[in-house]
């Protein structure tokens, strides 16, 4: 396959990845556009091992250079065996938390891959390559523990209520100043101890920014780390001179950050309180037996008529 040849299979993959949200926006074509984006998303990957580039000087070229092919293979293998189980098993009740894990995964490879590629490249590096590579390594750290985070929250290994502790709102507020000075830090240095520094923060970071998220908020902060990943994606994609990566990152980025407004808004929760909140949350005593609230009771015609005079009704699984 041609460098034309392989642009075109990019394009179409691109084309592909827009029908796929564009049916993913409605039920009825939901199902239509999630195969129509695993389509172009398999189309692209067969194509990165059968790309040839051109040599210089000679007509013939030759393809990538993929080392550890088999070690590749043996990671989709791999994914697949683990993945498609998990998908066609999960209850749509769990299907939140399936997204959160699946999502941080995607982000945790982006910031892997932006990091052996900033160690291949070395000081041939250009500055723009190192500025993106720092971006996707923090982005990428932040959705990959965040994502375990909310995991964790909605399968009820962990406490579900916002998680605050005395100081933690400084705490966070640090962390955040180290990531940004450590970031200058391997721009300036190029190096690879200030790198490994840098995601170990990010890390940390991402779990305390998740914390103090609790409740129907959790749902609201996926659609964010989605986002995040997505934008994680994109930026690897200019590391790695990769289109293809680019077009589909940018349109995971935008797509989640208008989910995320739009969830908000239904929910009636405010998209800054809920991003910021780990900044401002202040610990609260809980009494043991937990906070009583008047349940409501009626009866099917009393339903009914609430509907029916409803504008806008929000049914919660469980």
């Amino acid at each position: 396959m041609n460098s034309t040849l392989y642009s075109l299979v990019g394009l179409a993959a691109g084309v592909a990845f827009i029908l796929a949200l564009k049916g993913l926006s409605h039920p009825k074509t939901a199902r239509r556009g999630n195969l129509i984006g695993a389509f172009g998303a398999t189309v692209a990957t067969l194509s990165v091992f059968l790309y040839v580039t051109p040599s210089k000087g000679e007509e013939v070229g030759h393809s990538l250079p993929l080392h550890n092919f088999w070690w590749i293979i043996g990671a989709i293998l791999l994914g697949l065996i683990i993945g498609v189980p998990a998908a066609r098993k999960v209850e749509m009740t769990q299907m939140p938390q399936l997204v959160a894990l699946f999502n941080g995964v995607g982000g945790g490879a982006a910031a892997l891959v932006a990091i052996v590629e900033y160690l291949n490249l070395g000081d041939t590096a250009t500055t723009a390559e190192v500025i993106f590579t720092v971006f996707t390594v923090v982005v990428g750290c932040v959705s990959f523990s965040g994502s375990i985070i909310t995991f964790m929250k909605l399968q009820e290994l962990m406490t579900t209520r916002p998680v605050v502790f005395p100081g933690g709102r400084f705490v966070i507020a640090g962390t955040l100043v180290a990531v940004l000075g450590v970031s200058v830090w391997v721009v300036t240095a190029l190096g690879t101890t200030p790198l490994l520094v840098l995601a170990v923060l990010s890390l940390l970071f991402g779990i305390l920014f998740v914390l103090p998220v609790g409740g129907a908020d959790v749902p609201i902060v996926i659609s964010l780390l989605n986002a995040f990943t997505g934008l994680t994606v994109a930026a690897s994609g200019y590391v790695l001179s990769s289109t293809l990566l680019i077009i589909a990152g940018t349109l995971v980025g935008a797509s989640g950050t208008i989910l995320t407004r739009l969830m908000a808004e239904a929910m009636g929760r405010s998209l800054f309180g809920t991003l910021f909140g780990a900044f401002t949350a202040k610990p609260q005593a809980v009494s043991e037996s937990g906070e009583e609230r008047p349940v409501r009771s009626g009866s099917p015609d009393d339903v009914a008529i609430l509907l029916n005079y409803a504008r806008r009704v929000v049914i919660v699984p469980g």
